[in-house]
């Protein structure tokens, strides 16, 4: 059995990352009693991305919380990323309870009981007057679907290149993720194989990145097959089918399978939210974020579905102000 807790808090925030952050500043400041719930680490998606990553944007749009991010570069690294959240959650003291995912979210009688799993296992209730998802996406990769992508061989997410020297590795997509894992690869001594089913690299690529990429395409240093897909994985090979119909089977060792991310749906749906099938775009008044489920807001990139090249720390970080104001409004 799940233990309850008698204290009601006025905003509960599902996500500790940039955006939960932000709203949960936006509360703080409206005088709000709120929690925060995290499944993971503080900003537990950043914390997931390359260890090397420099972000695209630049530091003051990353800010939150009017705290200033001091960075050595325009272009702040994971690390500074990582630094300055910390700092800001010891400025504003924000009551987050780490290692808890949220199971459940279920309305009545204009209360949420929010039902969430600590890492042992243990279960806690809380409740509370209105909810905000800020859940991210980071961590619900898209599937191949495919024979031997459950093998250990195979990750959704970008490892440093130095455990891959002299190991053959397929690295699935053309995006940015992709392009940035091959060049580390094969940077760090891996023979590399950049797979995708596009006919050319994606635009979404970093502009100071692509080139780099482009010219070790060119010089071979970096095998590129494109209109390909990999239709089966196995223990020491992979099967890609070509756009001109060829079936290569190509010795492997590991397999990199960046095709992107998607939101957790599933809980959105198990709340009442309504899900378009297709473009995961869950229900939301785009004036307040308040979903069709009276009293349960969105935040951040899980408003836009699979299209998560819409929202990003830098308009995401809005999204508490828009949110906060409107749940005054309404208590």
């Amino acid at each position: 059995m799940a233990e309850v807790t008698a204290e009601t808090v006025d905003v509960l925030i599902v996500g500790a990352g940039p955006t939960g952050l932000a709203c949960g500043i936006e509360a703080q400041r409206a005088g709000l009693k709120l929690l925060l719930l995290e499944k993971g680490c503080l900003v537990n998606s950043l914390f997931h991305y390359p260890a090397n990553m420099t972000f695209f944007t630049t530091r003051e749009r990353l800010e939150i919380g009017d705290v200033p991010f001091a960075s050595v570069n325009v272009k702040p690294t994971r690390a500074e990323a990582l630094e300055y959240y910390r700092r800001v959650a010891d400025h504003y003291r924000l009551p987050i309870r780490y290692q808890e995912r949220v199971l459940a979210i279920r309305a009545s009688d204009g209360v949420f009981s929010v039902t969430a799993e600590r890492s042992g296992g243990r279960q806690e209730t809380y409740t509370s007057r209105r909810v905000i998802v800020a859940t991210g996406y980071y961590d619900r990769a898209n599937m191949l679907n495919i024979p031997g992508e459950d093998l250990p061989k195979v990750s959704h997410y970008a490892l440093e290149g130095h455990a891959f020297y002299g190991r053959k590795v397929a690295v699935i997509g053309g995006a940015n993720s992709a392009a940035v894992t091959s060049l580390d690869l094969y940077r760090h001594g891996a023979e590399v194989t950049l797979i995708y089913r596009g006919k050319e690299l994606s635009r979404h690529i970093k502009y100071w990145i692509r080139p780099d990429l482009e010219n070790r395409i060119k010089e071979n240093s970096i095998r590129a097959l494109f209109e390909s897909q990999v239709t089966e994985i196995a223990w020491d090979w992979i099967t890609v089918q070509t756009g001109a119909g060829e079936r290569l089977r190509l010795e492997n060792d590991f397999v990199f399978a960046l095709t992107g991310y998607h939101p957790d749906v599933d809980l959105l749906r198990q709340a009442g939210v309504e899900v378009d099938p297709q473009s995961y775009r869950p229900a939301c008044d785009l004036t307040t974020l308040e979903s069709n489920v009276p009293g349960l807001y969105l935040a951040g990139v899980v408003i836009s579905g699979r299209h998560t090249n819409e929202i990003f720390i830098e308009n995401g970080r809005f999204h508490g102000k828009l949110i906060i104001d409107d749940i005054r409004r309404k208590l």
